[in-house]
């Protein structure tokens, strides 16, 4: 299984007990939809490596208490501490309407309901304090504010992410 096959579900951030338990923080809103996981894919080096897990339950709501097979000691759960963990693309659930997860609309078309066609999206930049589009157009790079007053219309079938930004914001790009 590759990352870009799987979604990012959280991190191992710390052992439980002595017996090999870990509690992983979750990055998620709702938790409760992977308490009852069969396996996980553990980020090791530049591979995920399969786990199944064997028992498992929300502990403190946002933290999952893990017993996974063939991990029985405290030297065993040291060994993946601090590890991503991931789930394949497949699991998460289906969204609707306005709704989208970020990797599924790379390569949608972004339209401006005052200007027109503005291009591409390439990418979601989520390292700031508000999330942006980053779009495409030509040479040039345009930074949208992710912002639910701008989203009009999210099109799977057209492929197109329909905006309406404020005035001159897309000119200053271009």
């Amino acid at each position: 299984m590759r990352k870009e096959d799987c979604f990012y579900l959280g991190k191992i951030v710390k052992k439980y007990g002595f017996k090999g338990e870990v509690l992983a923080k979750l990055d998620t809103d709702e938790p409760e939809l992977y308490e009852n996981l069969e396996s996980v894919f553990i980020a090791h080096g530049n591979n995920l490596v399969p786990f199944f897990i064997e028992k498992s339950s929300l502990h403190k709501s946002q933290l999952l208490r893990m017993r996974l097979e063939d991990v029985d000691n405290e030297a065993e759960a040291d060994s993946i501490l601090k590890s991503e963990l991931y789930l394949p693309l497949s699991f998460l659930p289906e969204l609707s309407g306005n709704q989208f997860y970020f990797h599924e609309i790379i390569g949608f078309t972004m339209v401006d309901v005052n200007y027109g066609n503005v291009g591409t999206i390439v990418s979601v930049n989520d390292n700031t304090a508000q999330a942006l589009f980053e779009v495409e157009n030509g040479d040039k790079q345009i930074l949208i504010p992710m912002n639910d007053e701008f989203i009009n219309k999210v099109d799977r079938d057209k492929k197109q992410i329909v905006v309406t930004t404020p005035e001159g914001l897309i000119d200053l790009y271009l």
